[in-house]
């Protein structure tokens, strides 16, 4: 894997600190501040920092019962740059780059722990099989005045007003924060971040960007990562907040991020092209695996208390198990259009989501699928949320017990980090039963 160059530096002489960081297993990054001088020498020898480090609580507190902490010593594991490279961070107001970072252990191995590793393992099995996932997302958000005791749409900086409703595909809606939306293409555009097209959507001030399709896995994930830091960083420079929270209004539908895939072949071929409508056989076995994997893994798509408001039935957003063509109330849709273009989008994260285990999750389980040769059920046609089907969990205690008795987890993620993952997320259910809903949303709100 490529390293990242030091010519970035010498050819950016505004930037005058670095932020070097990691991805916890919340998506929250973590890393240190740094001078300029410092950041070269991570360049060639990383930096260090605690393994529990990755294992925070959403409040970034230590989990108490972990292994990482004092049963070990609190041990230093080593962070190296990502392949990424040095990336700006628009958001603030002094010229500053962020150098992402992903840990390892003293002799060279990767820590199971670190969701981006968790990843990399997932394409490193479909690698092994002469294939490549060609990746893409849609990322919802909300953006929201939170300076009084409720939560309301900001004033539009040109009208001067609050509209209070939502506008399904509106150009009055994103022209009423125009220069804020400019300010954030700009901003992927020094980020190298590939922003889409941009709509409106159901929500109070809610918008959907989509991220164009890639043939490498992590930097999908990347661009995940390093985009909702830079819309809610822009956001607060704009005078509000942005917020990927599944679900800030009861009575409005919350924010996902779906994922589209394909697969290609060494040859470069779509592996689920079958040159017509219905797909190969390949297809149908990649579907059946992430329907087999979507009840135990929705823990990973809807990590935290506030994710289970949004899948509920009739909100746009998925509760049963089940797949169609064109139908976006299954879990699992096959868009219509060319067959060279014929993919997967799995419909059920949240905005919430850590992109790197939502990704492993979902190409994990599709790999289960293509492996074992496995069929699905027919799809389904019509309104799903009408139907009988199986059901994800549907409350935090349930995903969590799901995710903590599969069998099927351990053939997609690390001992480690299925282990750490419940730890972290036993924690917190315990800690969020003594907050009230306002400090519940406090947390989530910039968080996640």
């Amino acid at each position: 894997m490529p390293a990242p160059s030091a010519d970035w530096l010498p050819a950016h002489p505004l930037v005058r600190t670095i932020r070097a960081a990691a991805c916890d297993l919340n998506g929250v990054a973590r890393g240190k501040r740094m001078p300029i001088p410092s950041a070269r020498k991570v360049l060639t020898d990383g930096t260090r920092f605690p393994m529990s480090v990755l294992n925070l609580d959403i409040w970034g507190e230590d989990i108490e019962d972990s292994p990482l902490v004092f049963e070990t010593g609190d041990r230093d594991g080593l962070l190296l740059p990502t392949e990424r490279g040095f990336t700006p961070m628009p958001w603030l107001e002094a010229p500053t780059a962020l150098l992402p970072l992903w840990m390892y252990h003293e002799d060279g191995r990767p820590y199971d722990g670190d969701p981006r590793h968790a990843l990399a393992q997932v394409v490193a099995r479909y690698a092994a099989r002469g294939l490549r996932p060609v990746v893409a997302v849609e990322l919802e958000f909300f953006l929201i005045d939170d300076s009084g005791r409720n939560l309301q749409v900001p004033i539009s900086p040109r009208s001067r007003k609050r509209r209070k409703a939502a506008e399904i595909l509106s150009i009055r809606a994103l022209d009423a924060f125009d220069t804020f939306f400019t300010d954030l293409y700009d901003g992927c555009e020094a980020m190298e971040i590939p922003a889409d097209t941009a709509i409106s959507e159901a929500g109070l001030g809610q918008f959907e960007i989509n991220l164009n399709h890639v043939d490498d896995a992590l930097k999908a994930a990347d661009d995940a990562w390093l985009f909702k830091m830079l819309v809610k960083g822009l956001a607060r420079r704009h005078g509000f907040a942005a917020s990927f929270m599944a679900k800030p209004y009861e009575d409005y539908a919350g924010s996902g991020m779906h994922a589209h895939f394909s697969v290609l072949d060494e040859a470069g071929r779509n592996i689920f092209d079958d040159g017509g409508p219905r797909g190969t056989d390949t297809l149908r076995h990649a579907i059946a695996g992430c329907l087999g994997a979507m009840h135990d893994s929705t823990l990973i798509f809807a990590p935290h208390l506030n994710s289970y408001d949004r899948l509920v039935p009739e909100a746009h957003a998925p509760s049963g198990l089940c797949w169609a063509y064109e139908n976006r109330t299954a879990a699992i849709r096959v868009p219509s259009g060319a067959p060279a273009a014929r993919r997967i989008e799995h419909r059920v994260s949240g905005g919430d989501v850590n992109p790197y285990l939502a990704l492993a999750a979902i190409l994990g389980a599709a790999l289960n699928g293509i492996e074992d040769g496995i069929d699905p059920p027919e799809p389904i046609t019509g309104n799903a949320y009408a139907l009988e089907l199986p059901r994800i969990p549907t409350d935090w205690q349930g995903a969590i017990d799901a995710f903590a008795s599969s069998q099927v987890m351990p053939r997609i993620f690390p001992r480690q980090l299925i282990d750490n993952l419940l730890l972290t997320k036993r924690q917190e259910i315990r800690d969020m039963a003594e907050l009230t809903d306002s400090e519940r949303v406090d947390i989530y709100l910039d968080t996640v």
